[in-house]
């Protein structure tokens, strides 16, 4: 199994979400939490994978210097991509409004970034995943954002919540992405890495 290759390396997870946290355990894999924060600033032309790719590996440029032979730093970042415009964190009740209120009966994406970083060598690989959301009602909208405040995540929802589970029709792609970690793509380039 991997945890067995993995005991000469040490995984570094530069991420302060509880749900990408919970997905490491959930695989089994022994880790340790780093976070470095970073202004997440990105050039206004980049677009779609463009901008999660480019901040994944920002992410990872703020321990440049500080990891040892044996570590392997994973970072990461979600966007949610709609209508070619990238819809971030909501700030608010109301930004979180109008979000799902502009996904609502619509098609959208979810691209995750995985920036893998050791002392020799970087790589970075996302998933993009395709979800529908049905029409939801004000009301609906309304009660989930009072309910959940969910000001922590790209597109102002999170799949796994009350929204997820009444108001997403149909997901072409992987889960887990959509949750914050495609979490196949992980162990994937994980188990490769350590193979060679």
């Amino acid at each position: 199994m991997i945890s067995e290759k993995l005991k000469e390396h040490k995984l570094i997870l530069a991420s302060g979400s509880p749900r990408r946290r919970q997905f490491f355990q959930e695989m089994g894999l022994d880790f340790e939490i780093r976070l470095n924060p970073i202004d997440e600033s990105y050039p206004e032309h980049l677009k779609g994978a463009e901008i999660s790719d480019y901040l994944s590996k920002l992410k990872a440029s703020a321990f440049e210097g500080t990891l040892n032979p044996h570590e392997i730093l994973i970072t990461s970042d979600t966007v949610v991509w709609h209508k070619n415009t990238s819809l971030a964190k909501a700030a608010n009740a109301d930004e979180a409004f109008h979000m799902i209120t502009t996904l609502s009966g619509d098609w959208h994406e979810v691209i995750t970034s995985v920036c893998f970083t050791t002392t020799q060598k970087q790589m970075i690989k996302n998933s993009v995943t395709k979800v529908k959301f049905k029409n939801l009602t004000d009301a609906e909208i309304h009660f989930y954002i009072e309910r959940y405040e969910p000001f922590d995540k790209a597109g102002a929802y999170g799949i796994q919540e009350w929204i997820g589970l009444i108001g997403i029709e149909q997901i072409q792609g992987s889960y887990t992405n959509v949750v914050g970690l495609p979490t196949q793509l992980v162990y994937e380039t994980l188990h490769n890495m350590v193979s060679k």
